[in-house]
């Protein structure tokens, strides 16, 4: 029987990979699934990204996602390198704790272009690879090839708010949501998948580690979860991830795939 969350042959991308975030993670679950692996980050994030390339036996790249050749030359490398690109997952993304009358417009459209537009420029790059691999892949006779999987990274606050000032970040983080539809509409006929994953708060990791701080906020993060505690890094996300990024998910698109420990159902 074929396991159907196995991705032996497969090759994996995970943009915004670099040690101390959730794509570090992403990069883990998919290497320990079979998959060949290639990963990226900014070219400020060397040291950490080269952290976990070494632990995942990762090629790895630079790439900035709010620079349009930058992306493509991201996904044309990987290609030429490793032959293929099946899965592609997109981690990258930045946030803004600051609240809406302190906030610039710089500011904002900066989130903005990180977050929405990188994840467009992701998604465009990785499923014109993907289409071209597939009449490839076809022209030869290899009708069981991998059709392609994109996962992008959202968030519980994806269609609600916090109790932090983020105007910015909330803003482009419910554009990851429609993104990830209107792309999976419009590569479903090909059998290319495009879905979200979206986490509740994970403690710790980069971006929440200064939470540690304020301790009272963290135990009411916790309290707000149906199992009321925080997401673990190292145990609560490689099976959601790994649904997403597997064969065992050929007829799921175009949906959030909510891990917060209940958040969102409340």
């Amino acid at each position: 029987m074929v396991n159907p969350f196995a991705l032996d042959g497969q090759v994996a991308l995970v943009v915004g990979a670099a040690h101390g975030g959730l794509g570090a993670v992403a990069a883990r679950t998919l290497r320990d699934a079979g998959a060949t692996l290639a990963v990226a980050d900014l070219a400020g994030r060397r040291e950490d990204l080269r952290a976990t390339a070494a632990a995942t036996d990762a090629s790895e790249h630079e790439v900035d996602v709010t620079d349009e050749p930058s992306v493509a030359a991201l996904l044309a490398a990987v290609r030429a390198e490793h032959g293929r690109v099946d899965v592609v997952v997109n981690a990258a993304g930045i946030m803004l704790r600051k609240p809406y009358d302190e906030t610039t417009l710089e500011e904002f459209e900066r989130v903005v272009r990180v977050n929405l537009t990188g994840t467009w420029l992701v998604g465009r790059e990785a499923g014109r690879v993907m289409t071209a691999q597939l009449a490839e892949d076809r022209a030869r006779g290899a009708s069981d090839a991998p059709a392609g999987r994109i996962v992008n990274l959202t968030t519980v606050y994806a269609e609600r708010v916090g109790p932090v000032p983020e105007s910015a970040y909330y803003s482009s983080k419910a554009g990851v949501v429609n993104v990830t539809r209107s792309l999976a509409q419009e590569l479903g006929h090909l059998g290319i998948t495009v879905n979200c994953l979206a986490p509740g708060v994970f403690y710790p990791t980069q971006m929440t580690a200064a939470l540690g701080e304020q301790p009272e906020r963290l135990a009411w993060f916790a309290e707000r979860t149906m199992l009321g505690r925080l997401g673990d890094p190292d145990r609560d996300l490689a099976g959601p991830l790994l649904l997403l990024a597997a064969p065992a998910s050929s007829y799921l698109t175009g949906q959030v795939l909510y891990v917060d420990g209940g958040w969102s159902a409340w």
